[in-house]
């Protein structure tokens, strides 16, 4: 749900960037040299609606062809949206009311984003499926940040006012959120198992290295 917003203004973007109608107001630090915008567009909204699926166990589970196969696309958009991410920070005028904070901000959890995916792929080619499972949320946690940015932002300007810094801060602040969850995620995960699996996998010995 939260990447509806930011998945939907991308899609928008692009059509007006194509000649289409202008759906969402239109910013001229991207009319001369649209390629990175489009590709941050496109691989943002691949990896966010088919991470999604990704992260669901029981769907995980009864499709393990189409998670490997679709991982495979999926880590190759993630990197494209961390890149782009970055190449859009660094070459592209920054938005009219963002710091130098942000600016900071957006090239540290870039780089994070494609370190979290690097690492994920390396865990699962050796077998750690934990570990790949941990990168991966931690990668879809930065990504999905743009969609908790849309309530941050409003929440922060509410609370503290609007300026460069309070701008800045509202909008990091949904890194730091969707990363705190990530982690809460991983951790109950990693959690003892109950009891009452224990008793059944005694019973059953088969079951004990079943996916839960």
């Amino acid at each position: 749900m939260l990447s509806v917003i930011p998945v939907l203004a991308g899609l928008f973007r692009v059509v007006q960037l194509l000649g289409g109608p202008e759906l969402i107001p239109a910013d001229q630090r991207f009319a001369g040299f649209p390629l990175p915008l489009v590709v941050h567009i496109v691989g943002a909204s691949a990896f966010l609606i088919g991470g999604a699926f990704q992260l669901v166990p029981r769907f995980r589970s009864k499709h393990p062809g189409w998670h490997r196969r679709a991982g495979r696309v999926l880590a190759v958009a993630g990197l494209l949206v961390a890149g782009s991410a970055m190449w859009m920070t660094l070459f592209y005028a920054a938005k009219p009311g963002t710091g130098s904070l942000l600016y900071v901000l957006r090239l540290v959890f870039a780089s994070a984003m494609a370190i979290a995916l690097v690492l994920g792929v390396t865990a699962i080619r050796r077998g750690d499926v934990a570990a790949h499972r941990a990168w991966m949320i931690r990668a879809y946690a930065i990504g999905l940040a743009a969609g908790t940015q849309v309530f941050t932002a409003g929440i922060g300007s509410a609370l503290v006012g609007t300026g460069e810094l309070q701008g800045d801060l509202a909008l990091g602040s949904a890194w730091a959120i969707n990363l705190a969850v990530a982690e809460w995620v991983i951790r109950r995960r990693r959690g003892p198992v109950p009891s009452s699996r224990v008793v059944r996998a005694g019973r059953n010995p088969a079951s004990a290295g079943a996916p839960s």
